[in-house]
């Protein structure tokens, strides 16, 4: 009797697992959630299975887009600074995202601190000190470790970290933007095409187009997982002794997935906001004490004077190729980073579109395009400057380490700063909640977009996404896949750099029909938007 009242009345452990299941599929876009999961499961597999031919196969495949499409990659990430420099002065620069009487979601701080986190916080951390100084060791062209290596070297970094890859995240960032905040379409890619397919987007075009950015960004982070659990074991191993090795990153990764699960169970407001905020006050913190630890005056020479030399230089950097020359220096700089930044976009872009609702078009250009950029300049200022100066003054070690060992230089380069032990231990917390931050703002963003662009998808769904991007990063860092990963993630850039292209011309004819439609604000007289 007890065997048939079980079996006929479902048991709680039932109820809770339908439950679940039921929380799990609520909201889900089933053409986009499955073949997304699918195709990472199974390039994960081969990854790990077929490591050595992953990894040369993909490294091919995107050596052939950089010699083939590397000029491509130059003129997209130009015609977009002009694109969004062009939104700032405009007179659709008053439009807000968002109905007329909308005000922003987030305060200033809080929405500024979320930018950096996701668009390039962890990058900073990683390259801050090495890649200047990476720069002046060894340049493209003039003498190594000379004055001028020193100029180029600030040049050539601000200029991969400038305002080029912001205006490549805020063109996708602020179509879908606009598109969602004022006329209601799903908050994911799809969104772009809307001006060119219309109701078509709910079709395969925007699934494939949703499935693309999906699989992307879950590579694109669990690539930073993994090669970020690495300097974190190392930042560890100088603090505690804690060993270096597959073993000890695996578990970090396990650590970090966790926390990020925690984080962006707890949602946008409260976790991913506060994390967020706590990065960019710990950022400043070090920032500020190597400052006026380090060699102030020499930091903020080079400051002015690389700031000075890049704004004279902008317009050929921006347009600069080497032709026929794709193989060497600016394939593995300049090139690679636009691929990188290009695939990153729709991370990036839809997070930030998330979090801009109430601001204007004006305003949203003028942050992510120019407040970033100086935030960043300061960093690598001081933080490549000081390795430098170290250089100068005698230490080979930092610039052995530049090239074999970038994500130890930061570590080392506090050696010689007053309080060194306090310093590693908030380098190294700094790098964590980077970290984190980047995983469960990840999450959210392909959960969002694989349930349909609901800009506040179902929690279960978070939790998978951000097991998923750490069990691959754990699969292929043990199997020694990571650069396949990276490399796979990379050769998005070529489909989504066209998508940016198709958007900037979508956000046009909207803007202009709304101003000829809608009686925008200010822009009801303006004969010239016909």
């Amino acid at each position: 009797m007890q065997a048939i009242r079980l079996r006929g009345r479902p048991t709680s452990y039932m109820l809770s697992v339908k439950n679940l299941l039921r929380r799990f599929i609520a909201g889900m876009e089933p053409w986009v959630f499955l073949p997304a999961a699918a195709i990472v499961v199974v390039f994960a597999g081969l990854a790990a299975t077929y490591t050595d031919s992953a990894r040369v196969a993909f490294d091919m495949l995107q050596t052939g887009i950089v010699e083939t499409f590397g000029w491509f990659y130059i003129l997209v990430a130009t015609l977009l600074l002009i694109f969004v420099t062009w939104l700032m002065f405009s007179r659709f620069g008053k439009i807000r995202l968002g109905s007329p009487g909308s005000r922003p979601e987030f305060d200033y701080p809080s929405w500024v601190a979320m930018l950096l986190s996701a668009g390039m916080g962890i990058g900073i951390v990683f390259f801050g000190a090495a890649e200047p100084l990476q720069h002046y060791l060894d340049p493209p062209d003039g003498e190594p470790e000379s004055s001028e290596a020193m100029r180029e070297g600030m040049r050539i970094t601000f200029f991969h970290w400038g305002p080029h890859p912001w205006a490549i995240y805020s063109a996708f960032a602020l179509p879908i933007a606009y598109y969602h905040f004022r006329h209601g379409l799903p908050l994911a890619p799809r969104s772009l095409l809307y001006p060119v397919f219309g109701e078509g987007i709910y079709g395969p075009v925007g699934h494939f187009v949703d499935v693309l950015a999906t699989v992307g960004t879950l590579f694109g982070v669990a690539t930073s997982l993994g090669l970020g659990a690495q300097q974190v074991n190392a930042g560890l191993n100088q603090l505690f002794g804690l060993p270096t090795g597959t073993g000890p990153q695996l578990a970090l990764i396990a650590g970090i997935t966790m926390a990020a699960i925690v984080s962006v169970v707890s949602g946008l407001h409260r976790g991913i906001r506060f994390l967020s905020v706590a990065n960019v006050a710990l950022a400043a913190i070090l920032l500020i004490f190597v400052m006026l630890a380090g060699p102030t005056i020499f930091v903020a020479e080079l400051f002015l004077d690389g700031l000075g030399y890049f704004i004279q230089q902008l317009p050929y950097s921006s347009l600069h190729i080497q032709p026929g020359a794709q193989e060497g220096w600016q394939a593995r700089w300049t090139l690679f980073y636009w691929s990188w930044w290009i695939s990153w976009s729709p991370f990036v872009g839809i997070f930030v579109a998330r979090i801009s609702r109430g601001r204007t078009i004006r305003e949203f250009v003028v942050t992510t395009l120019i407040v970033p950029t100086l935030g960043t300049f300061l960093w690598f200022s001081v933080m490549g400057g000081t390795a430098i100066r170290q250089v100068m003054n005698g230490r080979r070690q930092l610039a052995e380490l530049a090239g074999d060992s970038p994500e130890i230089v930061l570590l080392r380069l506090v050696d010689v700063l007053p309080l060194q032990e306090l310093l590693w231990v908030l380098v190294t917390l700094i790098v964590i909640v980077f970290f984190v931050t980047s995983s469960d703002s990840g999450s959210f963003v392909d959960d969002m977009v694989t349930s349909g662009g609901h800009p506040n998808p179902p929690r279960a769904q978070r939790v998978f996404w951000a097991l998923a991007e750490g069990l691959v990063a754990g699969v292929l860092l043990y199997a020694g896949g990571l650069n396949a990963l990276r490399t796979a993630s990379l050769t998005t850039g070529i489909p989504i750099a066209i998508f940016l292209l198709v958007a900037a011309y979508g956000l046009i004819r909207s803007l202009r029909f709304d101003a000829r439609h809608q009686s925008l604000p200010g822009l009801e007289s303006r004969s010239d938007l016909d």
